[in-house]
Parts: structure tokens; sequence; C-alpha cells
């Protein structure tokens, strides 16, 4: 979807303005001031055209103290990053020496910018705003994000911008289905992601370099293996947070993150002998979040116990990963050495078998049969608040169509009360489903729906049961 960057300086109404836009309150904190750590995305619900809001945080307001460079960050990355900037300020405030700087930058900017002018409450105190006309944007528009007023136009200035960026990236998108299963090579940095890529290619594609973070972009590369077309999106190594000093480093892990969501499968390269850190379940937990098949590369294999037989290797190898990883245990894994090339082959073999037992999603009768089986063997726990047990009247499977390569399920559980569902049951039944429709490396995502008992007829034994 389009991204809409709200940008400028703090207390001008920022939060109050993307909330609304959001069509809810979300809570938005700020670290530091400059570059936010924890940027803030979300779906726009005010607009006909779909988009994804950005704040991209406010900047210092004290010019003394690093303004120049925290106004030149924060601009950067919402030109870097955005299709539109909304460009807010405070008009009661009046132009302040931080506005005028921020709007210097902005008007470089590739992307269009929307001036808007916050805290305007009655239509006849406009005209009293005119200096901002000096800041020369083309657009603008006043509005009240705290009281909703001239949100319509507003609304009407946004989408006018992105509808026709919403129909080219419709046209990409058809584009790219022609190109192959699209892997992400994800990781922290050093863990050998070029190396692979280019292990796999069998061509030196990629800078190799023993300083962390060479890899600054992610390059997409098409490769071809056993008549499949791939498209291998080399990333950069994502470091924490806190360590981001620059905005080039912000620009190379909001491009990871963005190629980890488009990729159709997650290659989770770790630096087996090393160990796995922080970092690394980090990186997990952003492939768990996103929903995304998951195939971990044990890469250095070669470096690992190297004085022990392979399989005692590959049986210590496997109980740290299970162990340290164990909220990805559904992601398969291959132990290689991208430097001698050992078991790369694997890789790309490992992602097809994945492919494939992907597809074949079940019915919704044999879906049914095996949650009921599974009520049936271990009955839900009766809930001691509400004193009642979950029941599940019905069960079909959805795709999310933007997964069509590796299509990830969604079952949904039409059920006499969703608050009686418990993390620890849902578990159970993920590992029932598991055991009689296996998909490695496939995420399975349960939602569970309310819907009275008259609406659904509770199961029947199937005859022959």
């Amino acid at each position: 979807m389009p991204t809409v960057a709200i940008v400028g300086r703090p207390n001008v109404g920022k939060s109050a303005l993307f909330n609304r836009l959001a069509g809810r309150k979300i809570a938005i904190v700020h670290d530091q001031p400059g570059v936010t750590r924890d940027r803030i995305a979300a779906p726009s619900k005010a607009t006909q055209v779909a988009c994804t809001l950005v704040d991209t945080g406010g900047i210092g307001g004290n010019i003394d103290d690093g303004f120049d460079a925290q106004v030149t960050i924060e601009a950067d990355i919402a030109m870097e990053t955005a299709d539109l900037i909304l460009f807010v300020v405070d008009a009661h405030d009046g132009l302040t020496a931080t506005d005028q700087a921020l709007a210097q930058k902005l008007r470089k900017a590739k992307p269009p910018v929307l001036l808007v002018l916050n805290k305007v409450d009655d239509p006849k105190h406009e005209s009293a705003f005119s200096d901002f006309a000096r800041l020369g944007f083309k657009s603008s528009v006043f509005v009240s994000a705290e009281h909703g007023r001239n949100f319509g136009r507003l609304c009407d200035e946004i989408d006018n911008v992105i509808a026709p960026l919403a129909s080219e990236i419709e046209a990409v998108a058809e584009v790219a289905e022609t190109i192959g299963i699209k892997l992400a090579i994800v990781g922290k940095p050093n863990a050998g992601k070029s190396s692979l890529v280019n292990a796999i290619l069998k061509d030196e594609r990629t800078i190799v370099s023993e300083i962390a973070g060479t890899t600054r972009d992610a390059v997409d590369l098409p490769y071809s293996f056993q008549g499949e077309n791939f498209t291998l999106i080399d990333t950069a190594g994502l470091r924490p947070r806190a360590k981001r000093d620059n905005s080039v480093e912000v620009f190379s892990a909001m491009r990871t993150e963005k190629a980890i969501r488009r990729s159709d499968l997650c290659v989770l390269v770790i630096d087996l002998a090393a160990g796995i850190t922080s970092m690394d379940r980090k990186i997990a937990q952003t492939i768990l979040e996103e929903k995304k098949p998951c195939l971990i590369v044990l890469n250095k294999f070669d470096l690992y116990h190297p004085g022990a037989n392979r399989t005692a290797r590959l049986e210590e190898a496997t109980e740290h990963v299970r162990k340290e990883l164990f909220f990805l245990h559904y992601a398969p894994f291959v132990a290689c050495s991208a430097k001698t090339g050992g078991s790369v082959d694997h890789v790309l073999k490992e992602a097809l078998k994945i492919r494939k037992g992907a597809q074949n999603i079940p019915g919704t009768g044999q879906l049914n049969r095996i949650l009921q089986t599974a009520f049936e063997d271990t009955p839900p726990p009766i809930d001691g608040r509400l004193k009642k047990r979950l029941k599940l009247y019905y069960a079909t499977a959805a795709t999310n169509e933007k997964y069509s390569v590796i299509p990830v399920p969604t079952i949904v559980l039409f059920v006499n009360d969703k608050r009686l569902m418990a993390t620890s049951y849902e578990s159970y039944l993920t590992n029932r489903y598991r055991a009689a429709h296996p998909a490695p490396g496939i995420p399975i995502v349960f939602s569970v729906r309310s819907r009275s008992r008259r609406e659904w007829e509770p199961f029947k034994k199937p005859q022959g049961h």
C-alpha cells in the first residue's frame, strides 16, 4: 500500500492526527529526540484509498542541541520511505525556526508534501495564519485533529495523491507473481547472508566483508533452480535499535523489515559457530509476528565442534536451535557452510518442499474431523471466571490472497465464546492439526469467533467414527 508519513516538531498534534486517521488511539512513545527508535505504523481507516500511516516522530525543539542533525535525519527518513508527506504545524504557535528548517529540507523531497495547519477550530481564524504561506508549499489544509474539523477535506487531499499510486502498486504486484518464490535472506550482521547468496548463485554478486553491516540495501537477485524461479532478497543485517547510530542504518533496518513483509519465505541465517543470540531471537520474533513461512539456515556448520562426527554435531545443533528458538518450532532447518559451499543446494530444495507442503490445505470436512477428534480426546477446561467450557461449532480454513505462492492458512473457529479459548488449548489444537496435516515451515494462525448455538449446530459424530 502507499505510505503516508506524518512529520513535524513535537507538540503540534501529530499523535492526534495519526490516531484520527488510523481510527483508533495508539500510544506513541519516543525514547529520544531525533530519529525515533519505536516508529509506529498503522493502516488508515479514514481515507477511501488504502494506505499505511507512519509516524516519523517529533524532531528536537532546541536549536542548540544537535538541531541540524535531527532535522536532516527526520526529513531524510520521510523523503526516503513515503509516497506522501503530511507536514504538520501548530497554527497557533506561528511559524517557528524548527518549522522553517524542516520545510527547507522537505521542499527538496521527491514525494509531494501537504502542509497541515493544525489546531484551527474556527474557519474565521484561517486568515490569521498567512505567515505559513512563506514556506512555499502548493497544497495546504486547515484542520483540528482534536475535534475532527475539516478532516473530510484532508482525506480527500490524501486520496487524490495516493489513488494513482495504489493502482501502480497493484500492477507491480501482478507482475511480481511471475518472478517465482521470493526468499528474504535475513539475519544479524556477519551471519553470512551475502556469502550464502553468492554460494547459491555460484557467483560473487554481493559484497562480502568481515566488516559487519556491509550490505545496506535489500537487493533482489533472480535465480533459476531445478526449473523453478526464485528471487533472492539479500538484506542488511538487523542490529538492535539502540545500536542504530545513523540514518543509513535506520533505512537499512526499515528495508529489511519491508523485505520480510513482501517475501514468500523468510530464510533466517544463523551463525552457528557463534551460537544463537538475542538478536537472532528478535529477528525470529519479527518473522513470527508477520506470520511468515520460515526456513532456518545454520551457517558455518563446518566451524561448529569440528572435532566431532557430523551426526553428533547435527544432533547438538538441533537441540540448541529448538531450545533457543522454541517459538519458531514450525521452521525446518538446513545445516551448511556458505564459505565452503557444503549443503548449500539444500536451502532451495527445502524451500521447494515447504512450498509443496503448503499447497495441500485440508478441506472443510477433513479440518472439522481433525478438530472434533481433538476436542473429544482432550476437552477444553471449564473457565473459572465464566463458569463454562469452550464449544466448537464449525471450522474452516481461509487463505490470504497475498500468500498465493506459499499459502498461509488462517483456521477460523466458530465457538460459543471466544474468551474461553486459552493459549495453552490453542497450542494443543495447533499440535493436533500439525500431527494430522504436517506443513513444515508454515505458521498456523487461528481466528476465534463467537457464535450462538442458534447460528451453528454443534458437531455431530461422523458415521463410522
